[in-house]
């Protein structure tokens, strides 16, 4: 029995263009739910709804296909142009509009994933219905979902691996549009005997070549035209990474430290923070051998640790290493943390938290637990029973672990949920709070099974903390006393929901 006839060539060329096709969409896709996670926070609600809009909206440019019947080829390369230079630009697009008009960026965000979903949702019926002329319906069926799925395959594996650390949210855009271009560019070779306006075909997709190489030469100008705007202040160092986007800025009141668009600290009143999350664990436990840091990935905590004669080894558990490297190597930044990350004393692990904590049997006199606010439900994890249940285990007996909990005073309901929830697996608590100016009230939780003396005596050279301040930071006025609250589980992530509703207050 003899083989099946190949597939002649321009099927073959459109099979690979379902290829570039689908690793194009899914790019736009991961592109606007990594934006909209950086810039919106809860990563999990953002890419959610992001990808069901994005769904949806194929799903129309799939029904609306049907009111294609001639001239498909054409209709093909216009929507080719089309996906590659609004798709392209999309990153762009709503960096600008985030730092310009933050008002309209959630609209024209859904506005755009609407546009390029239906766009897209065209595109493989209409290579369908083109490769129906030389291929079988039983055999062009399993090839294009064949080749459309590997090319969502490739990009969803090299876009936080690779193109989002090497060239960024806007270059990574630009790039994937310029693959839809040349794809546009292929079918205007392909079928140039068919279409009719081969010309303006041709002029047409040099403009988006011309438009979209433009943008890729002057993608780090947009970038940091956009982020300084946004910031109000001269950026000095900035970098995407697979877990978040890091951003320094300078100003007169010196350098400030900024993930995913949110403050982490000022220099100007940095050391307020870190006095106040250190000093009343380590200086109450007396003589502290081992320490854990886990997050603080700029070293500001291990520097005042680092303060204690007694200590002999400090543990640094950051998930980021490209936190680590930046503020082990950047000279500004070494001078912050005091060299605090080239101490002899300090073993990094770049891992999650979470994660190193079942693994290791390490236990600990004093923890101090670092982590961003709870936006979404991957650090709400860390703020739950289950981690709180884990932290125990490696505190020693005599141990204390310390937990930045947010604002008592903005959101209430929050730092309340922190104390709860370390209550909820036996650990006695000591809520304080001190001012900083950068940020407001802000809360921390003491907590151990013995109970939490002041201490007499803080390390020589605090710049804020000394015996009789910390008494203060004991006291809760009224509108920031307890209030009850549920415990924080991984089952019902209730810290999330209630920081987003309490934070969401001042937008």
């Amino acid at each position: 029995m003899s083989a099946p006839p190949r597939p002649p060539a321009n099927a073959l060329a459109l099979l690979a263009s379902v290829f570039v096709i689908a690793a194009c969409g899914l790019l736009y896709e991961l592109a606007a739910g990594a934006l909209a996670s950086y810039l919106l926070g809860d990563s999990i609600l953002q890419f959610s709804t992001v990808i069901g809009t994005y769904l949806f909206a194929m799903g129309i440019g799939s029904w609306l296909s049907r009111y294609l019947e001639r001239q498909l080829a054409a209709h093909f390369l216009r929507i080719e142009l089309l996906v590659a230079l609004i798709g392209g630009a999309l990153p762009a697009t709503l960096f600008i509009a985030n730092a310009y008009a933050p008002g309209v960026f959630r609209p024209l965000l859904y506005g755009l994933v609407l546009l390029v979903g239906t766009l897209v949702g065209l595109e493989i019926p209409l290579v369908m219905r083109i490769l129906k002329r030389n291929v079988q319906l039983k055999d062009l069926v399993s090839q294009v979902l064949t080749f459309d799925y590997l090319g969502a395959l490739a990009v969803s594996l090299a876009f936080p691996l690779l193109l989002v650390p090497q060239l960024g949210l806007i270059r990574t855009g630009l790039l994937f549009g310029l693959l839809n271009a040349l794809v546009a560019v292929w079918a205007l070779w392909l079928f140039r005997h068919e279409l009719r306006r081969w010309r303006a075909h041709a002029l047409a997709s040099a403009l988006v070549l011309l438009l979209l190489g433009a943008g890729m030469g002057a993608a780090d100008h947009i970038t940091q035209l956009a982020e300084e705007r946004f910031y109000q202040t001269p950026i000095v160092s900035a970098r995407s990474t697979p877990y978040q986007r890091i951003v320094v800025t300078q100003s007169r009141q010196g350098l400030r430290l900024y993930l995913n668009g949110n403050l982490q600290f000022a220099e100007s009143d940095e050391y307020r923070y870190h006095e106040a999350l250190v000093h009343p664990a380590m200086a109450a436990h007396g003589a502290p051998k081992k320490v854990a840091v886990l997050g603080g990935g700029d070293g500001m905590a291990v520097r005042e640790i680092l303060k204690y004669p007694s200590v002999e080894s400090v543990t640094l558990v950051e998930l980021d290493p490209a936190m680590t490297a930046l503020f082990a190597n950047d000279p500004a930044l070494r001078r912050l943390n005091a060299d605090a990350l080239r101490s002899p004393k300090l073993h990094i692990h770049n891992a999650d938290a979470f994660q190193w904590l079942q693994e290791t049997r390490e236990v600990f006199d004093v923890i101090v637990v670092d982590f961003p606010d709870p936006t979404n439900f991957a650090i709400g994890k860390l703020y739950s029973t289950s981690f709180y249940a884990l932290l125990d285990e490696h505190l020693a007996a005599s141990g204390y672990a310390v937990i930045q909990s947010t604002s008592p005073l903005i959101a209430r309901s929050s730092f309340w949920t922190v104390v709860s929830t370390l209550e909820a697996v036996g650990l006695r608590t000591t809520p304080y709070h001190t001012h900083v100016p950068s940020f407001g009230e802000w809360g921390f939780v003491l907590a151990s099974h013995r109970p939490w003396q002041p201490p007499a005596q803080l390390p020589p050279g605090l710049r804020f903390l000394d015996p009789d301040t910390l008494a203060q930071l004991l006291h809760f006025p009224p509108d920031m006393a307890r209030v009850p609250t549920e415990v924080n589980r991984l089952s019902n992530q209730t810290l999330v929901y209630t920081y987003e509703r309490e934070w969401g207050r001042l937008h």
